[in-house]
């Protein structure tokens, strides 16, 4: 039994490793051919065109833009929604609402796509506040709708986390004539807080690896802009529409597809090692 269960923990080793093995030949021999330097401050992405532009500033740009607008949703109405399920609402409650708030996970990610499409980005179109609208496809439907999504991880694995703190820690707030809310704002959520930062940081990196709602509902224009109310492109949408197109394999536009794909793997990386520092810094450990 102990050798099944390091086979199971050990496959996730394996596929991060073949997942870097695939990587990493297709990615030297791009850089063969383009400048390092100019992939990563170049402004201008068009690398299937001629000449090719090799910037990838643009769609980096793109993936930030969703991913905050992503972020704005699903952080705020995330954690508030598991401080309610955790703090406020009755057990009769709690067992009612949690499932359906997690059913939102289980909707496929292309029907949201068409979601933001077909009914978020009308709406966009109609509030916008300053100059003229945006168009059918615009970086904000995408990201409030890639928001929505996500939401479910946030409020889940939050609400997990505040359900561990002891439940001595909320008696003795009490007790000294605290209110649900101090003991909530106080005592709960810093006492949660390892679990619910690494809640915020799986959510984020779930959103800038997104691919179907950005590839249907932002745009899939290069766009080097903080505006989210143009159409732009994020890293995932370029290796989702340049994976389909007519590419040779061996060409600088198939290797292309991999470079992007390293990025978005050692941002990932990154944000994941981030994570567990932060996790580990303010982490709190009860007997």
């Amino acid at each position: 039994m102990i050798g099944i269960l390091f086979l199971c923990a050990a496959l996730s080793v394996v596929v991060t490793i073949g997942i870097v093995l695939s990587l990493i030949p297709p990615t030297v021999e791009f850089f063969q051919e383009v400048d390092l330097g100019e992939f990563l401050t170049g402004t201008e992405w068009a690398p299937l065109f001629t000449p090719p532009k090799f910037g990838v500033l643009p769609i980096v740009a793109g993936t930030l833009v969703v991913t905050v607008c992503a972020i704005a949703i699903a952080l705020p109405f995330g954690l508030g929604t598991a401080v309610f399920l955790s703090e406020y609402a009755r057990p009769r409650i709690r067992k009612w609402l949690k499932p359906m708030i997690e059913v939102l996970a289980g909707i496929p990610t292309v029907v949201y796509g068409y979601f933001a499409l077909k009914f978020v980005s009308p709406y966009v179109q109609d509030l916008w506040p300053i100059g003229d609208p945006p168009g059918v496809f615009n970086a904000l439907s995408a990201g409030l709708v890639m928001g929505i999504m996500i939401l479910p991880m946030v409020a889940s694995l939050s609400e997990d986390a505040l359900a561990a703190v002891p439940a001595g820690l909320r008696e003795g707030a009490y007790a000294l004539g605290s209110s649900k809310f101090e003991v909530a704002s106080r005592v709960s959520v810093p006492a949660a807080l390892s679990g619910i930062v690494a809640a915020f940081v799986l959510a984020v990196s779930r959103a800038v690896g997104e691919t179907m709602i950005v590839l249907i509902a932002a745009g899939g224009t290069p766009n080097l802009t903080w505006n989210p109310g143009e159409a732009m492109q994020t890293m995932t949408a370029f290796i989702a529409a340049a994976g389909t197109g007519d590419l040779s394999q061996g060409s600088t536009g198939y290797q292309t597809i991999f470079a992007v794909g390293s990025l978005l793997f050692v941002v990932t990386f990154f944000m994941n090692v981030f994570s567990n520092r932060v996790v580990r810094r303010f982490r709190e450990v009860y007997e």
